[in-house]
């Protein structure tokens, strides 16, 4: 694979759940590539299909109820989703890592730190059992946790938030994966060490030269992190662009309410913006805009068809029949 292709391409992807109240379509044809070393930014608010989507393309979903409906995920020259599950698990935490958003729960509980970080290399890597030992002291070192060699024999319940989630960190980096799916690692952890774990992925992403997918539903964190931003909402992705044409001049109205939404330092007493109406139903597929109905820009096409992602300027994308800014229709047919 060369530089200057991406490391992960996906098309089409849609995902569903069905439960006892009927099927939610928690991702419909969503399709983004991932360019090797870069810092993706995956933005929307819950129930988005943020996480879904990224689980999907390990096939972490539980199935059932899930189902991947269709869709490629192709990494190094293979479909992850049509790939044998054995191939699958060895592409899982030695080429792409996952950091989970609750390392309580993700962390078991009964083992050792050391013991979690080393069982990655010894499945992925088959080091022996003296390499796996100097390799584990040496992530958690990468990742800043004082006194590494003592700490490889404490469990979770030992550390704090932060040092968890560190831990979670090193078990994602133990093999060099070559992308790095952060699924909110930072929701359950105070501001402080919010911003310590941030820095800590920006840095461990410069050195390693890993690609980094970053899941939140925070504007204010992937400004200052992202190299490209996707923004999802109702199971779609609504706009795509590099972070700073997307902070510059949003062209989706659900973007430009997120944007509103976060306080600004530089616009004292302003008022902060609330998107009107409430987030779709997913129990049924989108045959319309799905944001039509909270949209102040809304006109007739929006509430008969579902606006593909178009392609509105060189890296940037939009699912959306109104141009916002020469304030008119799209002429797309």
């Amino acid at each position: 694979m060369t530089q200057s292709q991406p490391v992960l391409e996906v098309k089409d992807l849609t995902t569903r759940f069905d439960t006892q109240d009927g099927v939610v379509h928690a991702v419909n044809g969503v399709s983004f590539d991932v360019n090797p070393g870069e810092f993706l930014g995956v933005v929307g608010e819950s129930g988005s299909g943020k996480s879904v989507t990224m689980m999907s393309l390990l096939r972490l979903i539980p199935m059932p109820p899930g189902e991947i409906i269709s869709g490629e995920a192709r990494y190094d020259d293979q479909d992850l989703l049509q790939i044998d599950i054995e191939e699958l698990r060895d592409i899982r935490g030695g080429k792409i890592g996952f950091i989970f958003q609750d390392p309580m729960t993700s962390l078991n509980p009964v083992l050792t730190v050391g013991y979690q970080i080393q069982e990655s290399l010894r499945i992925h890597q088959e080091l022996p059992t003296d390499l796996r030992q100097d390799r584990a002291v040496e992530l958690l070192e990468l990742v800043g946790i004082p006194s590494a060699k003592q700490r490889l024999k404490s469990f979770p319940h030992e550390l704090s938030g932060g040092m968890r989630q560190r831990v979670m960190i090193a078990v994602a980096l133990a093999c060099s994966p070559k992308i790095l799916i952060a699924d909110e690692p930072t929701t359950a952890l105070d501001v402080t060490i919010q911003a310590q774990i941030i820095e800590l992925v920006k840095d461990l992403r410069e050195r390693l030269g890993t690609a980094v997918i970053w899941i939140t539903h925070d504007l204010g964190v992937v400004a200052g992190i992202a190299d490209r931003v996707i923004v999802m909402y109702g199971g779609q992705i609504v706009e795509e662009a590099k972070v700073e044409d997307l902070y510059e001049s949003p062209h989706h109205p659900y973007t430009i309410g997120l944007l509103g939404s976060i306080p600004r330092l530089d616009q004292k007493g302003s008022e902060l913006i609330s998107i009107a109406g409430a987030p779709p139903s997913l129990y049924s597929a989108p045959e319309a805009c799905t944001f039509a109905p909270r949209c102040p820009w809304a006109f007739e096409r929006c509430h008969q068809e579902n606006p593909p992602l178009l392609q509105i300027g060189e890296g940037r994308r939009a699912a959306c029949w109104w141009d916002i800014e020469n304030e008119r229709p799209r002429d797309v047919d």
